[in-house]
């Protein structure tokens, strides 16, 4: 435990309160700061391997969700699996999680819910957790409304905004446009309209999530905020492909910024 704020009162105690008795006291009062900074500390990073059984059931939900799992998601989900280097024992728990995902009765709900308690306060986590899903949803090229609603759901309970979400998309090659009102993710007709492969690249004011008329003052406020939130250094103990998905994002990030810099011819 950091025993700073115990110590620095300790000795504030003995000088101020004239003796062993100020001391006491502040020494008490320093460590239950440290004791609650500790509490908290722990409550933000999320537990090594707690997300596994939660995402794997929703990965193999997404792949359920349009009627059939297709041999494109299973060889994400075991991509997925080497590159997170899982041992024999959560590997076992991986296949086990995608396969209940795939029942017809599996409610996702729980599924969201225990990555969200995962999750936590760390937003700078919740990406990498969408960008693993986000995989698996556009593992056949334009995604049904089924998938779509899922991981809607999912950003929606990681506090991740549409606008966000669409950045993320943006940065897989797609561009999707998520309308307005009750009309979101439909057409002006109600119907669906898909998320659609983008020949030109990714659009770097959707990857900053801003839109074009923006000055330039809010265009690097966008930036500092993003390249803050996801950068790699913030993520802690994770796995290793979640880190290089972190790195990827702000390459990304870092991109975009450089195109619009360099359009608008500001520095």
């Amino acid at each position: 435990m950091n025993l700073s704020w115990t110590l620095w009162l300790a000795f504030l105690g003995l000088i101020l309160g004239h003796g062993l008795p100020g001391a006491i006291v502040g020494g008490v009062s320093g460590f239950i700061i440290d004791s609650l900074r500790q509490s908290q500390r722990r409550r933000a990073t999320p537990e090594v391997g707690g997300f596994i059984g939660p995402l794997f059931a929703l990965l193999g939900a997404v792949a359920k969700s349009d009627g059939r799992v297709s041999e494109a998601e299973i060889a994400i989900a075991e991509r997925l699996m080497a590159r997170m280097g899982l041992d024999a024992e959560q590997r076992k728990q991986a296949v086990t999680s995608f396969n209940a995902g795939k029942q017809p009765e599996f409610n996702v709900t729980p599924a969201i819910d225990g990555l969200r308690q995962w999750v936590g306060m760390r937003r700078d986590h919740a990406f990498p957790v969408l960008d693993v899903v986000i995989e698996t949803v556009l593992a056949e090229g334009n995604p049904p409304p089924e998938k779509m609603s899922i991981l809607r759901q999912l950003a929606f309970a990681l506090r991740v905004s549409d606008m966000e979400l669409m950045a993320l998309m943006a940065m897989k090659g797609y561009a999707w446009n998520a309308g307005t009102g009750g009309q979101r993710g439909h057409g002006s007709n109600g119907s669906y309209v898909p998320p659609q492969r983008n020949t030109q690249g990714p659009d770097p004011y959707t990857v900053l999530g801003i839109d074009r008329s923006v000055d330039d003052r809010a265009v690097k406020r966008a930036y500092r905020k993003l390249i803050s939130e996801h950068h790699p250094d913030r993520l802690g103990d994770l796995p290793e492909d979640m880190r290089r998905r972190a790195e990827s994002r702000a390459s990304e990030i870092n991109a975009a910024y450089e195109r619009i810099k360099s359009d608008r011819g500001f520095k």
